[in-house]
Parts: C-alpha cells; structure tokens; sequence
C-alpha cells in the first residue's frame, strides 16, 4: 500500500488571502482539524484548529485576520507513492502529525495523518494475528 491510498483523497482546502472566520466556520463544517492552504493546486501552507485557537493572542481582531497571517508556511509532504512507513519517519521528522500528500508535480492529491498511520497499524495486526491464529489452533490470546 502507498500512502496515497493511506488518507482521505479528498482534502479540505484553503487560500491564504481567506479570513480566519471563515476558515474556522469551515474547520467545524467539515468535521477536520486542519486545512491545507493551496495555490496552484501546490499545499503553500498548513492551518490547524490550534493555530485558529491560538491566533487570539497574535491578533487585536483574529476574525479578520487572513489564513496566510495565521498557517505554517511550506509545510512537510509526503509523496503518493511512499511507503505508509514514511509517515512514521516523517512525524518523527517534522514533529507535526498532517501531511499533505503530493504528485510528481506537487500537487495535493490527499493528506495523511498520524491517526492514518495508527488505523492502517491496527488493521494489519489484525491480519498477523488472524494469521497466527489460523496457524496456531491451540493458541488463544
């Protein structure tokens, strides 16, 4: 499996010159924890319910202020075809728990989530342990 069949394809977008108002209002319409700021169908920028939350201290009137002034620029990607281990190497990397997921082109094709990688986990040891007790009749766990 590649990590661009890791994640949701369809991935909630942003422009930088959007206010924050909006972008919260989307944060809760979409039921997501973050948005990835686009420009050219390229990820430009990353923005988490946190960063909305904590623009309060940045800012005199945080409703207008704009996505640009608030998102992480150029954040970390994965390519669509690494393998899921990389999203493991890449939190540990970058410290973040989003990745935006890239073309050969750089454009957003998904995102992959440190909540992603703990899933697709849990489904294969499912499958060793489904294994194990296939080939293990006596075992019982």
């Amino acid at each position: 499996m590649s990590v661009g069949k890791l994640g949701p394809q369809d991935v909630v977008t942003a422009n930088r010159d959007d206010e924050l108002s909006e972008l919260t209002r989307t944060l809760e319409e979409e039921n997501v924890g973050a948005v990835v700021v686009t420009d050219d169908d390229e990820p430009v920028g990353m923005i988490t319910d946190r960063d909305a939350a904590l623009a309060i201290h940045d800012h005199d009137d945080v409703t207008s202020a704009s996505v640009e002034e608030v998102m992480t620029s150029d954040p970390a990607t994965i390519h669509e075809d690494d393998d899921p281990i990389a999203v493991s190497e890449a939190i540990e990397e970058h410290n973040v728990r989003r990745f935006p997921i890239v073309d050969d082109d750089g454009e957003l094709t998904g995102i992959a989530t440190l909540d992603d990688l703990v899933a697709t986990i849990g489904e294969e040891l499912d499958n060793v342990a489904d294994t194990i007790e296939a080939q293990s009749p006596d075992y019982s766990p």
